[in-house]
């Protein structure tokens, strides 16, 4: 968890601060940071299972900012974000729920795998810390949403940003990359299978990425 957070501090550091990556990634130090006191308090039911799950997760997403900055190409799901990080038209709410969507909606349901091969395990050993990050994730995201707003004027019901953050749910995305993880390690056995079905997961998320970064202005 050590190294995991110093690599967000480096690339907050790094990053200008209206880059949408940047954004995404101050909105994920900020959780990173908070289920790290909560494995040092003895919140989770298996503090190294959940520590495993939560160093995987990460190493999705920096796999990710490494492939773009090498010229190389990142995920579907990610390619919004880093194609659309500068547009001026995009708002900072919307390059967290596009970082937040990748991750969770592809790259999590990955990392339970990753894990459950690390652990030798099966998925339903991790569950339980599953929920407990999910929780962590849940608790937090209100916050996130009210400081990434622009102001109180843009909570009318009309404004686009309140609709398009309205239209996508964190607690479904966490649902569904339970469901993910669960039909991978199923199929891990079945190569080509489990593959097109992680592409198709990748490419699906990724839709829904390109759709949450549309302009507002």
């Amino acid at each position: 968890m050590a190294g995991v957070l110093a690599r967000m501090r480096a690339l907050e550091a790094a990053l200008p601060a209206r880059d949408g990556v940047a954004v995404f990634n101050r909105v994920y130090l900020t959780v990173t940071e908070t289920v790290a006191r909560r494995l040092g308090d003895g919140a989770f039911e298996d503090p190294v299972a959940a520590g495993e799950l939560d160093v995987r997760f990460a190493r999705r997403y920096f796999g990710a900012v490494d492939a773009e900055a090498a010229g190389l190409r990142p995920p579907a799901c990610w390619r919004p974000l880093f194609q659309l990080r500068g547009h001026p038209g995009i708002r900072p709410l919307q390059f967290a729920l596009a970082g937040i969507n990748a991750h969770i909606g592809h790259d999590l349901a990955l990392a339970v795998v990753d894990a459950c091969h690390a652990l030798d395990c099966e998925p339903p050993a991790l569950q339980e810390d599953f929920d407990r990050i999910g929780t962590v994730l849940t608790s937090l995201e209100e916050g996130i949403r009210e400081s990434l707003m622009p102001g109180p004027d843009l909570l009318e019901l009309a404004d686009p940003l309140t609709h398009l953050a309205g239209c996508w749910s964190l607690e479904m995305a966490r649902d569904g990359a339970w469901a993910a993880a669960r039909m991978l390690w199923g199929a891990r056995r079945l190569p080509e299978a489990a593959q097109e079905f992680a592409a198709r997961l990748d490419a699906g998320v990724g839709l829904i990425g390109r759709c949450l970064l549309t302009p507002l202005n």
